[in-house]
C-alpha cells in the first residue's frame, strides 16, 4: 500500500472510511465514530490521516500521503485559486478547508478491503447502514439542498467502493493531465470517473441545508445520514441558529451521549 501507513491490521474484509487532513477535521471524526459504534456495526472504522492529531481516536489509524500530483495541478486546486474561479456562492466553506487534500480521498482504493462505506468526517450515521456493503461500486446519492435540479448531481460525502489498485492507477492516470480543473474537487472527479453512478436515496446522505431549505423532504424517520455540508457545526456561524436542532444533535454525538 503505497502512500499509506496503517496502525495495526485490518479486523474485517469490509471498513467504513474517512478521511481527517486537520486538526479541526477530527473532531468531526470523533462524532462520526461514536455514531457508527452506536449502530452496533462489526465492520472496521477507519481514518485515514496526514498530519492530524488523530491519537485517541476509536478507528484503525492509516497515514496516508496526499496525492503525487503535478505542481500545475496543486495550483490549480489551491483554496484561493479554486475559490476565485469557481466560487461556492450558496454557502461558507470554513476557513480550514484545504480543496486540494479532498483528493486523498482516492487513497482509499489502495485499501487492502474488499468492501468500502466512504463517509466524509463532517456526517452522522443515525441508523444503521451496513447493507451499504453489498451495494455494488459507485452508489452515492444526489447533490440535494436547494431543489430538485440537485437532484443531477452526486455528493462525494457518503459512497460505496470497491478497493482495487487497478482502479487507483486508472484514477491517476486520469485526474491529473494537462490543464485539469475539476471544480468541485474529489467530487466533479468521481462522478466523471463513474458516469454511470448508482443513485442512494437522499436519506442516506441527507445534507443539512435541506432542514430549512426543503423542509418536505425532511424526514428524521428516514434519515440514516445527516451530512453538514458547507459550516460545520463546531464553527460559529450565520447559520446556527437556522440548524440548532441539527448541532445540538452533533455535539450529543462527539460528547458520546447517543440519543435514543
Amino acid at each position: 500500500m503505497d502512500g499509506l501507513l496503517p496502525n495495526r491490521p485490518a479486523s474485517s474484509t469490509r471498513a467504513f472510511v474517512t478521511l481527517v487532513t486537520n486538526d479541526d477535521y477530527v473532531r468531526g471524526a470523533r462524532a462520526l465514530i461514536n455514531s457508527l459504534r452506536a449502530t452496533g456495526t462489526t465492520a472496521d472504522i477507519v481514518v485515514m490521516h496526514t498530519d492530524a492529531r488523530v491519537e485517541g481516536l476509536d478507528a484503525r489509524l492509516v497515514r496516508c500521503d496526499l496525492l503525487p500530483t503535478s505542481d500545475a495541478f496543486n495550483a490549480a486546486h489551491a483554496r484561493d485559486a479554486l475559490h476565485a474561479r469557481a466560487a461556492f456562492t450558496k454557502g461558507g466553506k470554513p476557513p480550514f478547508h484545504t480543496p486540494l487534500d479532498n483528493f486523498a480521498k482516492l487513497r482509499l482504493w489502495q485499501l487492502e478491503y474488499e468492501r468500502v462505506v466512504f463517509l466524509d468526517a463532517d456526517t452522522l450515521v443515525l441508523k444503521d447502514i451496513d447493507k451499504l456493503f453489498d451495494y455494488p461500486e459507485f452508489c452515492a446519492a444526489p447533490n440535494v439542498y436547494e431543489g430538485v435540479g440537485d437532484f443531477h448531481r452526486m455528493n462525494s460525502g457518503v459512497f460505496t467502493a470497491r478497493p482495487s489498485q487497478a482502479t487507483f492507477d486508472a484514477m491517476m492516470a486520469r485526474l491529473d493531465v494537462p490543464d485539469a480543473f475539476w471544480r468541485r474537487t474529489d467530487q466533479t472527479f468521481l462522478q466523471e470517473f463513474f458516469p454511470d453512478w448508482h443513485g442512494l436515496p437522499v436519506f442516506y446522505n441527507m445534507l443539512q441545508y435541506v432542514w430549512f431549505a426543503m423542509p418536505e423532504l425532511w424526514s428524521w424517520d428516514e434519515i440514516k445520514v445527516l451530512h453538514f455540508q458547507y459550516e460545520k457545526p463546531w464553527q460559529d456561524h450565520d447559520k446556527v441558529e437556522k440548524l440548532r436542532p441539527l448541532i445540538d444533535l452533533w455535539h450529543a454525538y462527539e460528547r458520546g451521549e447517543i440519543p435514543q
